[in-house]
């Protein structure tokens, strides 16, 4: 049952994710096309593991009815859904354009 938050949280992460892969339009090259995607696939892994782990918190408390399981599965996943994607939206400029100044200064042969 623990699936079900991701289920239904699946097409909002759909929504963020494409969001992201799309916006700025530019400047994408190679690098910035492996970093959104590694970004947005560790993101998913990611909320993905904390959704087992919010559903297991809420299995193992005596006290937390049955719905609150899928409330905390829902909360981790998409904290750390979350978590993720602003990570990447606060180094991916600073990331790539050191790349580019790197890839830019390197002499032509």
């Amino acid at each position: 049952m623990a699936w079900l938050s991701l289920l239904l949280f699946l097409p909002w992460f759909v929504l963020l994710g494409t969001l992201y892969w799309l916006f700025p339009r530019q400047p994408r090259g190679t690098a910035r096309r492996l970093f959104d995607g590694a970004a947005l696939v560790l993101a998913f892994v990611l909320s993905i593991l904390a959704m087992l782990w919010g559903h297991h918190i809420g299995v193992v408390q005596n006290d937390a009815g049955p719905i609150w399981r899928q409330v905390l599965a829902v909360l981790y996943a998409y904290g750390a859904f979350l978590a993720v994607m602003v990570a990447a939206l606060l180094l991916r400029g600073p990331l790539l354009s050191a790349t580019a100044t790197k890839a830019a200064s390197k002499p032509l042969h």
